[in-house]
C-alpha cells in the first residue's frame, strides 16, 4: 500500500459527496481473455498502465499470459507488449499510460483474437489507440486506429465487438472531449470502413464506453455517458449517440462504467450501469454507497423512458449492507459463470470496509435469472475469503476492475479481480477458478508486478486504473 501519487486523484475527488467536476477520466475496462493465437485456450490481458520501462516514466505496458490445459502461469508462455515492442506502432513517450484501457474481438474476423489498446497520455497527451492483430504467434503487429479531430485524452476507454462482417465489426473509443466509433470491414493492415466522430462536448467526458445488440438486429449498440455534472450522483447515459442512426439519453438513472449481457437468456443483449457515488441529497439521485442499473433489452432496443431496475447491497438477496462510500458498481462484468444461460453481474465495490479494515474491496456476484428480479443467491469475494492469496489491508482496492474468461478450455469462466491499490500502488490482480457453479476461491493466484519479473517502486497499477479519477 502507499499514497496517491497522482495529484488528479485528490483534483477530482468528492465533495460533499458529489462529484467536483475536475480532473480526467482514467480506464474502466479491461479485456476479457481472448484466444490471440488460435490454439483454443483463452489468454490473459494484464494491462500495467502505470509501468516503466527504462529512462521512460509510465509509459505503460499490457503482459499477456498465454493460456494452455494447465491455464496460464507467470513461468509459461509470457509476452510484455509496451511502446517500444516490435511491431507496435505507438509512439514512445513519458506518462503515455498505454494500457489504461484494452478490449478482446476478432475484428478482422480471421479466426484470432485481436487486442485493442488504449494510451490517453500518448500522442503528446491527445492519446492513442492501437490494435494488436492475433495471429499463430500470437500478437506481433499492430495498427494506429484514427484520431478525432479534437484533442483530449482519447483512449480512455475502449470497446470492441464482431457480431458479423463489415460494419458489424466495431470499436468504440472514448475520451475528455468526445466519442469515436470505428467499424469495419477491419484489416491487420490498418484498414476500417468507416469513422463516425461524435461533436466536441461541452464539458469533460466520463470516457466510459460499451457495444452491445439490444434489439438483436444483428448491428451493435453504442452506450457513452455524458460530462460530469455535480448535481447527480452520475453522468447521463447515451444509447446510439455515435455510430447509428438516432440516439437517445436515458431519461431514468446515471452513472459512469456500463457493461452487456444478456442476464435473462431471452436472447436479447441487457444494459448494466454502475452509479458508484452516494448522493448529496438522499432520495433524490443515486443510492446510499452506490448502485447498479439494469435496463432490459427487447425488440424495441431500449426505450428512452424505460424504468430501471435498481441494484443496491441492501437488495435482497444480495450480500452486504450499503455504506457511504461503498463504491458499489465502480467496476463491472457481465458473464455467465455459472454456466446457466443468463449473464451473471460482477460488481466491485473497491472502497467498502470489511470489518475494520476501511477501503480494502469487496467483489459481489448477481446471478442472472430468466425471471424475477435480481439479487436472489449473490455472493461475494475479498481478501480475507479463505482460499484467496492475500488478506484485507486498508486501501487495498480490491474490486477496482473484475473481468472473467476460461483460460483452460474446461468451460469454467475464471473470475479475474483487480486491486489497484496493493503494494504502494502498483496493483495486484487475483485469478479466481472457475467451479461447478461459481468461481471459487479455493486454487485462486495473484498476479504482481514482482511475479511477473516487472518490479517497480510504486504506481504501477497492475490490472488498471479503475474509475480512481472519479470515485
Amino acid at each position: 500500500m502507499g499514497r496517491w501519487g497522482a495529484a488528479a486523484l485528490v483534483a477530482a475527488g468528492l465533495i460533499a459527496g458529489t462529484l467536483a467536476p475536475a480532473g480526467p477520466a482514467a480506464a474502466v475496462h479491461g479485456a476479457v481473455p481472448g484466444d490471440f493465437d488460435g490454439d483454443g485456450y483463452r489468454d490473459v490481458v494484464l494491462p500495467i498502465p502505470g509501468a516503466d520501462n527504462g529512462d521512460n516514466a509510465r509509459p505503460g505496458a499490457v503482459v499477456i499470459l498465454y493460456g494452455s490445459a494447465n491455464g496460464v502461469s507467470t513461468a509459461s508462455r509470457r509476452q510484455v507488449l509496451t511502446a517500444y515492442s516490435a511491431g507496435v506502432p505507438a509512439p514512445v513517450e513519458n506518462s503515455s499510460n498505454f494500457g489504461t484501457s484494452t478490449a478482446t474481438a476478432d475484428l478482422n474476423r480471421d479466426g484470432y483474437a485481436d487486442l485493442v489498446i488504449g494510451a490517453p497520455g500518448g500522442g503528446s497527451n491527445t492519446g492513442t489507440v492501437t490494435v494488436m492483430w492475433g495471429s499463430s504467434s500470437g500478437l506481433r503487429k499492430g495498427s494506429l486506429l484514427p484520431k478525432p479531430s479534437y484533442n483530449g485524452l482519447y483512449g480512455e476507454d475502449v470497446a470492441a465487438i464482431s457480431t458479423g462482417p463489415g460494419a458489424k465489426a466495431q470499436v468504440m473509443v472514448g475520451g475528455e472531449d468526445g466519442t469515436v466509433v470505428i467499424k469495419g470491414p477491419f484489416t491487420s493492415s490498418g484498414g476500417y470502413g468507416s469513422v463516425t466522430q461524435g461533436e466536441r462536448e461541452e464539458g469533460p467526458l466520463v470516457g466510459s464506453v460499451a457495444l452491445g445488440d439490444f434489439n438483436r438486429d444483428g448491428m451493435p449498440d453504442q452506450v457513452d455517458f455524458g460530462w460530469r455534472r455535480p448535481e447527480i450522483t452520475g453522468s447521463q447515459v447515451r444509447v446510439n449517440q455515435t455510430g447509428a442512426a438516432a440516439g437517445s439519453v436515458l431519461e431514468k438513472g446515471n452513472g459512469f462504467i456500463a457493461a452487456t449481457g444478456d442476464v435473462n437468456a431471452d436472447g436479447y443483449t441487457d444494459l448494466v450501469v454502475g452509479d458508484p457515488l452516494t448522493p448529496f441529497t438522499p432520495g433524490v439521485d443515486g443510492e446510499l454507497g452506490g448502485r447498479v442499473l439494469l435496463w432490459r433489452g427487447s425488440a424495441s432496443g431500449i426505450t428512452t423512458d424505460a424504468a430501471p431496475e435498481v441494484i443496491t447491497q441492501d437488495t435482497p438477496g444480495v450480500p452486504g449492507t450499503s455504506e457511504k462510500q461503498d463504491t458499489f458498481g465502480a467496476a463491472l462484468a457481465v458473464t455467465d459463470l455459472n454456466r446457466d444461460g443468463a449473464a451473471d453481474i460482477v460488481v466491485g465495490a473497491p472502497y467498502e470496509t470489511v470489518g475494520e479494515v476501511r477501503r480494502t474491496g469487496v467483489v459481489t456476484v448477481i446471478p442472472g435469472r430468466r425471471t424475477g428480479p435480481l439479487g436472489a443467491g449473490g455472493y461475494s469475494f475479498h481478501q480475507n475469503t479463505p482460499g484467496v492469496p492475500s488478506v484485507n489491508e486498508t486501501r487495498d482496492c480490491f474490486g477496482a476492475t473484475v473481468s472473467a474468461g476460461d483460460v483452460n478450455r474446461d468451460g469454467r469462466p475464471e473470475l479475474f479481480i483487480g486491486a489497484a491499490c496493493e503494494n504502494h500502488y502498483n496493483g495486484a490482480v487475483f485469478m479466481l477458478p472457475g467451479g461447478d457453479t461459481r468461481p471459487t476461491a479455493t486454487g485462486s493466484r495473484v498476479f504482481t508486478l514482482d511475479s511477473l519479473g516487472m518490479p517497480q517502486w510504486y504506481e504501477g497499477w497492475l490490472g488498471g486504473f479503475g474509475l480512481f479519477w472519479i470515485i
